[in-house]
């Protein structure tokens, strides 16, 4: 009975000190004007290969443009060296200056696809029909970094 008293008061002053460490934005720490958007992916078995094809000409040739543009700060691709081992094994990331950046933006649009063309667009049309057999898309996430004081 000693015990379990002694294990109720403990877990009582636990969860005590949780209720008074209660953090507070831009006093205890601040989170990034940088929005990184990240988009979790399963590709199918023995299919990777062929999916960086297809992306290659797609998302990372669009998002090229986008970068020169200035409409995103950065962009990357991470592929899992455990591609059978869980939920994902492919990672797309785009970065974004501010999530002013991930608004839309008729003028963003429209110097985004005079920059694209139109054999851009239609090529692309026809890749990602593709895309669907080879893959699931497991998540999409929109993070900002968070810097402590």
């Amino acid at each position: 009975m000693k015990t379990i008293c002694k294990l109720l008061a403990l877990s009582l002053l636990l969860s005590a000190a949780s209720a008074w460490a209660q953090l507070k934005p831009y006093t205890d720490y601040e989170p990034s004007q940088e929005v990184t958007h990240i988009t979790t992916i399963q590709v199918h078995a023995n299919m990777i290969d062929d999916y960086l094809e297809g992306i290659r000409g797609t998302w990372v040739a669009s998002n090229k443009v986008a970068k020169e543009l200035g409409h995103i700060k950065d962009y990357s691709v991470y592929v899992s060296e455990l591609p059978n081992s869980g939920d994902f094994n492919v990672v797309l990331v785009q970065t974004f200056e501010s999530a002013e950046q991930m608004k839309p933006s008729k003028e963003r649009y429209d110097a985004f696809m005079n920059a694209w063309g139109k054999a851009n667009e239609a090529k692309t049309r026809e890749m990602v029909k593709n895309y669907p057999a080879m893959r699931d898309i497991t998540g999409e996430y929109q993070l900002r970094r968070i810097t402590f004081k």
